[in-house]
């Protein structure tokens, strides 16, 4: 239960290093966008990798070779399909939801909520974390596509508003 083998314990630093260089190495070929957290799919993917960096380490069921083998496919698939959702509007409808937006003018969007399954506590929470105190401040919250919820305050928009110059 505590100790199998000395195998064992040369192997996980051993695949360990060798696993985790072939993922850096993968994911510097691949670019920025293998790791981003822009929708749900990108988040699977890293979490898709994740899991199979520790089964590597860890289970002697699973080759170096094969864990390797199932990064990279991750990764391919991972390029390809943002690939062709970039040159596709119906694919990338397909893999990608749309914003949601679920406050607007310091009013609650409830139809949005519920949709989205989000209470009016989470949102207030995303506000307090951003330092908002009045909901009437704020312009807009928007669900992003990733998860994560926008803040957009009411300062801010006026501030983007073009003002006239002073009269000399």
């Amino acid at each position: 239960m505590f100790f199998d083998t000395w195998i064992g314990l040369l192997r996980v630093p051993v695949v360990g290093t060798l696993a985790y260089v072939a993922l850096v190495l993968f994911i510097r070929v691949s670019g920025k966008r293998t790791l981003t957290k822009l929708n749900a799919f990108d988040l699977v993917v890293t979490v898709a990798l994740g899991s199979t960096l520790a089964t590597v380490l860890l289970s002697n069921s699973v080759a170096l070779a094969e864990g390797v083998l199932a990064m990279a496919l991750l990764i391919f698939l991972q390029f390809a399909i943002t690939w062709v959702s970039v040159r596709s509007t119906h694919f990338e409808s397909l893999v990608k939801s749309e914003p949601t937006l679920v406050l607007r003018d310091g009013m609650f969007l409830d139809a949005a909520l519920r949709s989205q399954r989000v209470t009016r506590d989470e949102v207030l929470s995303v506000l307090r974390s951003q330092g908002v105190s009045d909901v009437a401040e704020v312009h807009a919250v928007v669900l992003e596509t990733d998860g994560s919820m926008s803040v957009l305050q009411e300062s801010l928009r006026r501030a983007a508003q073009p003002t006239l110059p002073e009269a000399a």
